[in-house]
């Protein structure tokens, strides 16, 4: 069985979601700088997705750490299988979320500023862009977790 360098249980794996847990919880910090995130739907939606992110990510990144120090990589097909249906879920739910997080942001911008001062409307432009990052290694993550499923 070859080795796919982003599987669960090695170092890159690893690095995938302690990326995801950083840019998740980025974009949780500068959504809940704003106090008036709860005057929009899409926000309350990022900030509720990022909290079910961010525990997700950390919890398989202890475990990619702890396969590390073990040496001993978990290829077992049915905890594999949810892990992949995790991941592929979160990552939807977190594209989604980012997607009308931005639409959002940018229907607010072209109003002229009536609706959000442009300080608070950057703080939410980078939250957006923070949940984007996220969602790009989770699928790239999800992705080396599927293409290793049919090898066991």
């Amino acid at each position: 069985m070859d080795e796919v360098p982003g599987s669960l249980g090695t170092t890159a794996s690893f690095s995938l979601r302690m990326g995801q847990t950083m840019f998740s919880s980025a974009s949780l910090l500068f959504m809940s700088f704003g106090v008036e995130f709860y005057s929009y739907t899409a926000f309350c939606y990022l900030v509720t997705i990022m909290g079910l992110v961010i525990p997700w990510s950390f919890t398989l990144a202890l475990v990619d750490g702890y396969s590390i120090l073990l040496k001993c990589p978990i290829r077992q097909p049915g905890i594999l299988l949810i892990i992949v249906v995790g991941d592929w879920v979160l990552s939807t739910l977190t594209l989604a979320a980012a997607s009308s997080t931005a639409s959002v942001v940018d229907l607010l911008l072209n109003t002229h500023g009536s609706f959000c001062p442009p300080k608070l409307c950057s703080r939410y432009r980078i939250s957006a862009i923070m949940a984007f990052l996220s969602w790009f290694l989770s699928l790239a993550s999800s992705l080396f977790n599927l293409w290793l499923l049919p090898s066991l």
